[in-house]
């Protein structure tokens, strides 16, 4: 797979990489060792970057793991 970068920021292609390997791999395990890291190394940068995992259309049970992180993102900021 090819990923095209628009332009040289490093935050962009980091987002980037994890959204790509989060969406081939489908877990946050199999995605961090696509990427080579932990998956507690992915879970930060899902979180610094805010990028919504699991995606928006998962199961109603998954939707209070959702919120549960939108609240610590809160409390944190």
């Amino acid at each position: 797979m090819r990923l095209v970068l628009e332009d040289w920021n490093l935050n962009a292609a980091e987002r980037l990489l994890c959204v790509e390997a989060l969406a081939t791999a489908g877990s946050i395990v199999e995605a961090a060792q696509l990427l080579g890291i932990t998956r507690h190394a992915l879970k930060r940068r899902i979180i610094k970057h805010r990028i919504e995992w699991p995606r928006s259309s998962a199961s109603a049970g998954d939707s209070a793991t959702a919120n549960a992180s939108a609240s610590a993102s809160v409390t944190a900021e």
